[in-house]
């Protein structure tokens, strides 16, 4: 049985999810911590150690004195964050557009199965997504998703709510793996990806639980001339993972 989270990653997690969804944009002054903590019912000390945190990760800037505002972001995507992909492009300066390539029920293969724990057959939704940056391919998602987890996922408009989005309102993050591989682009990959046959691609194999099971199961490719992850690892983190 899970032990409950403790009150300041609760905290910082919940200054995330609202920082990647845009809630507070970049350069944008976040609640005091005077404010957090008469808001959450916690001690200064705890909403301390989630700012120091977030400080620490570059997420947000702290002016002794005047506040704490949202760090502008970085180029490349934080390997061991789930992000969303139109903030990432947003950051960049740069206009998000999607194409929806696939938006269907299916039964489960034997392979999708073993990564839901589910037996072979059991309906899954399954989506195909290209984001675009300025009208570039930059990735394409192909994504599985539990419908115990998001009962409503197949009625989403892609175009106004993205997966991540949708998946982080409606199955709240507990864990994620990640996987990256690399490959090169068969005829399909080059044209959706707009590159030659053969060119290098990045490729994050993601799986997400909520509530005590597989939620989604994605696999999201990028052309690695433009493209490239980025992570850092610290203790404290594996500890209340």
């Amino acid at each position: 049985m899970n032990e409950p989270a403790p009150a300041y990653l609760k905290l910082k997690r919940y200054l995330l999810q609202h920082i990647v969804n845009g809630d507070y944009p970049p350069q944008s002054r976040l609640p005091s911590e005077k404010d957090l903590v008469m808001k959450f019912g916690v001690s200064r000390m705890t909403v301390n150690r989630a700012m120091r945190e977030l400080t620490s990760a570059g997420v947000i800037t702290r002016v002794q004195g005047v506040g704490s505002f949202v760090a502008d972001p970085k180029v490349e995507s934080a390997l061991l964050d789930v992000r969303s992909i139109r903030s990432e492009i947003a950051a960049r300066g740069e206009t998000h557009t999607v194409d929806v390539l696939v938006s269907e029920s299916v039964a489960a293969s034997p392979t999708i199965a073993r990564q839901f724990g589910i037996a072979s057959g059991e309906p899954l939704f399954h989506s195909r997504l290209l984001h675009r940056a300025d009208g570039k391919p930059l990735q394409l998602e192909d994504r599985f998703v539990s419908p115990a987890c998001a009962p409503g996922y197949l009625d989403i408009d892609f175009q106004l709510e993205i997966p991540h989005h949708y998946l982080m309102r409606t199955a709240p993050l507990q864990r994620t793996e990640h996987v990256i591989e690399a490959e090169a682009a068969n005829r399909r990959l080059a044209k959706w990806l707009d590159v030659s046959v053969g060119a290098p691609l990045l490729v994050l194999g993601r799986r997400t639980w909520s509530r005590d099971r597989v939620a989604s199961v994605a696999r999201l490719t990028h052309p690695a001339a433009k493209y490239r992850f980025v992570g850092s690892f610290h203790v404290g983190d594996a500890l209340h993972a």
